[in-house]
């Protein structure tokens, strides 16, 4: 353990003003008391030295600012990869015109909350604002674990609106997917029988991950969100979902002369943007407003319908923590009524209804006494 010089620091006159010098870690510092009272001056000394021996004194914590903090969070996203960079950068816009210029010990939680207000008034959701909250807390939390701040401020958390519930039953499914462009029918399919995220792990599926002969589909490892590795194995309806798109390309590659390593493709293109084709198609189905992602509530429940642990249906559909599993496994109508069907037909209420008759009549006075 290093022996820093610590002292009980200084008070000098530089002009008019009075300045402090301490010691913070070995390192010296000079700064200004910004006051011409000499009282007032070693007040400020005292102060500093209290906090130097509780640990809260940190040099240069002072002058780390707003931009620091995001810097630091888009650093670690850059570090680790992350596709959401973006989205970081984006909610960093939203929080520069509150806290630009600003520094990082001069945001407070009241500041914090009238950020809320500022952005509610723009009509921003409580969930927008919670994910942009929760990237200047992630940058908070980094400066914290590198000293480089003594502490952060309290974050409200707003109340975020109750979890989509929408799903496709089987037959709401097939009228959608009569409607939807050719090249749209193959991973709209797919999604609908595994509850894989269309855009970033069905779409971006080469061949190279299918094996027929072992009968699975591979996701490498740093292809899904949670970074992890994903396997399942073909159904009879996924294997020639599959060896149908296989023979297409097949077909394509003889015509054009060109190499298609993508599964899922429009005409040997990739397909970027569906959401007008998907909202036209839905319209016209009869069910606007829904979602590509609903398939992945609607896997959830296709799979605990067919008896499959729960455990296992997570890893299948990529689901790392039991919360976000919970969120998508959500109950239907027809749930409930299956459930009240069951009920009935393992306690009979005829059976319940004679039995009560028969206890009031041995009762006669049971109705009194009630």
């Amino acid at each position: 353990m290093p022996k820093y010089k610590h002292g009980s620091g200084s008070v000098y006159k530089r002009g008019k003003t009075w300045w402090l010098t301490y010691y913070v870690n070995g390192q010296q510092i000079w700064e200004s008391a910004k006051t011409r009272d000499k009282a007032e001056a070693r007040r400020i000394l005292q102060a500093k030295i209290g906090q130097r021996a509780e640990g809260r004194l940190m040099v240069g914590a002072d002058k780390l600012t707003f931009e620091d903090l995001l810097a630091g969070v888009e650093n670690e996203y850059k570090a680790n990869g992350r596709k959401t960079l973006n989205k970081v950068i984006g909610r960093g816009q939203h929080l520069a015109r509150s806290f630009a210029g600003c520094r990082a010990l001069d945001i407070t939680t009241d500041a914090l909350w009238q950020f809320i207000v500022t952005r509610q008034a723009e009509e921003a959701s409580n969930g927008e604002i919670n994910r942009e909250l929760s990237t200047l807390r992630r940058g908070f939390n980094l400066a914290l674990r590198a000293q480089k701040i003594p502490h952060m401020p309290y974050f409200p958390r707003l109340e975020e609106s109750a979890p989509r519930s929408g799903f496709f039953e089987p037959e709401e499914f097939h009228i959608v997917l009569q409607h939807l462009a050719e090249c749209l029918k193959a991973p709209m399919a797919f999604a609908y029988l595994t509850g894989w995220r269309c855009r970033s792990e069905i779409l971006p599926l080469q061949w190279r991950n299918v094996d027929f002969d072992a009968g699975i589909v591979r996701l490498d490892m740093g292809s899904t969100k949670n970074k992890d590795g994903r396997v399942i194995y073909m159904t009879a309806t996924l294997r020639r979902l599959l060896e149908e798109r296989r023979e297409r390309t097949l077909t394509l590659q003889r015509q054009t002369g060109q190499i298609i390593p993508l599964v899922f493709h429009d005409c040997g293109h990739p397909i970027v943007n569906y959401d007008k084709r998907w909202r036209e198609a839905c319209k016209k189905a009869g069910v606007p407003g829904r979602l590509v992602h609903d398939f992945r509530r609607t896997a959830v429940r296709n799979m605990v319908r067919a008896g499959i642990p729960e455990r296992v249906a997570m890893q299948m559909a990529g689901h790392k923590t039991r919360s976000v599993f919970d969120r998508y496994h959500i109950v239907s109508d027809g749930d409930l009524q299956e459930a009240a069907r069951r009920l009935e037909t393992a306690f009979p209420g005829q059976t319940m209804t004679k039995t009560m008759t028969t206890a009031r009549i041995a009762s006669p006075n049971s109705a009194v006494s009630a």
